[in-house]
């Protein structure tokens, strides 16, 4: 053994609150590491590292509990890094500037910043860790307002492969900070803490929400993709379309104005198909937050598993794409099941591709769709059924989503980072040169 001990709250295998600290959000992800440090500080952190090296053991960082696929943020007789414990902020009112450590949850943090008078990006769950979701991009309904939540990342602390804690900001370690605007979780090395613009909030603001019978899906559709990626930007709105077993088909999201501006915006919508049920109301913006993230338990954990895709839109869809996704949610068993659509442009696209490492500035809309399953039986013929739509899907989409990230797409550089991948792999030689973070879909270093 070497001289590396482990600090911080650990618990092995067999220790009590292993059983708790073993779920994640996606039951699909879970495995059996051999330890978990929950890190109090980045000197834990450190420690971890250093530990994990000297054992010879396989290593991971988890913040929110919400990897998509397998071995991304858990890793079977490994150690799992968890910076969950590590959830302080602080608010530098005056400066609009806000430092917060990397295990707090989305929800928590853009809740309390909307009380203190302040609007940052937020992604459609609560429970999202803001350590993984800053790293690939991070978008939400305030995107097309205020750029992605890596556009508002300003500076940050990581703790590296030979555990050494540096700091990288716009004069110090600029490619790592680069890098860590869309470059994805963990490839670098471990964060700890994140600095981040902060936007002041309007007083109120209008939220709305929108359901339609199911049948009525490929007509909501056309009408939101026609509508969404050409409204007003400080308009954001995603829509949802449940599998036919669940039958939930709407659309929900915000606006940085008034009621009656809203309408007026809204109305390609609003006359489309019957609507069952319309929701239109001006709210104090910190409601608003609650309105489109109520809050869940954390850590969250859905019921059932779900395995994940996901993909731009840079055209606006004929009807072939819309009759594969018609058939994938007439199929589906999974209640959880669906197809998601949120509007890009705004700030998002005012960004050029190769000034941060997020690449995918100019689509209309994301898209992203998953299947659920409850019992091991069905996943083989769920797992089938999301890689059927991927193939079907090819001519109409590109790219992929680096936090929504699919194991099934074998040239996954080009699809998540397009052209910064050559880039972002001479980075990750320089920070990581023994390529000790390494999982699924890492970035590979290249040393020339």
């Amino acid at each position: 053994m070497g001289s590396a001990q482990l600090t911080g709250r650990v618990i092995f295998k067999g220790d009590p609150g292993y059983t708790q600290a073993v779920k994640n959000w996606n039951p699909y992800v879970d495995v059996y590491p051999l330890v978990f440090v929950f890190a109090q500080n980045s000197y834990d952190v450190s420690n971890a590292i250093k530990w994990a090296r000297e054992n010879n053991v396989p290593l991971r960082v988890r913040s929110g509990r919400h990897a998509l696929d397998k071995n991304l943020s858990v890793v079977s007789d490994g150690i799992v890094i968890d910076v969950s414990d590590m959830n302080k902020v602080l608010l530098d009112e005056k400066n609009a500037i806000a430092t917060v450590q990397t295990g707090i949850h989305v929800g928590p943090l853009v809740k309390g910043l909307a009380r203190d008078g302040f609007m940052a990006p937020f992604g459609d769950s609560p429970t999202v860790g803001i350590g993984g979701i800053t790293m690939g991009g991070g978008f939400g309904v305030l995107s097309r307002s205020i750029g992605l939540i890596s556009d508002n990342l300003l500076a940050l602390k990581m703790v590296d492969a030979k555990g050494r804690i540096i700091r990288a900001n716009q004069s110090h370690n600029e490619d790592l900070l680069w890098a860590s605007r869309g470059g994805g979780g963990g490839n670098f090395g471990y964060n700890t803490q994140y600095t981040f613009k902060v936007h002041r909030a309007p007083k109120t603001a209008t939220v709305f929400n929108i359901v339609w019978p199911w049948e009525q899906l490929e007509t909501v559709f056309k009408a939101w993709q026609r509508w969404a990626p050409f409204a007003d930007e400080r308009l954001g709105c995603y829509l949802e379309i449940f599998s036919k077993v669940n039958g939930l088909c709407h659309a929900e999201g915000i606006f940085l104005g008034s009621k009656p501006e809203l309408i007026k915006a809204l109305r390609p919508l609003l006359n489309t198909g019957t609507p069952t049920q319309t929701v239109i109301k001006t709210l104090y913006y910190p409601d608003c937050i609650d309105f489109l993230d109520p809050d869940e338990p954390i850590p969250g954990r859905s019921d059932q598993s779900v395995k994940f895709s996901s993909a731009w839109a840079l055209n606006l869809w004929p009807q072939e794409p819309i009759s594969i996704m018609r058939q994938f949610l007439e199929r589906a068993t999974g209640t959880e099941t669906n197809f998601f659509f949120i509007n890009w442009g705004g700030a998002i696209s005012r960004v050029p591709s190769s000034e941060t490492a997020f690449f995918w500035r100019r689509p209309l809309f994301y898209t992203e769709w998953n299947a659920s399953w409850e019992h091991k039986s069905q996943e083989a013929s769920n797992l089938a059924s999301v890689e059927r739509v991927r193939q079907l899907m090819k001519p109409y989409v590109t790219g992929s989503y680096v936090n929504v990230p699919d194991q099934n797409i074998e040239n996954f550089g080009k699809a998540y980072y397009g052209s910064n991948f050559a880039k972002l792999q001479k980075i990750k030689a320089k920070y990581d040169p023994e390529n000790v973070f390494r999982f699924p879909q890492s970035i590979p270093p290249s040393y020339h």
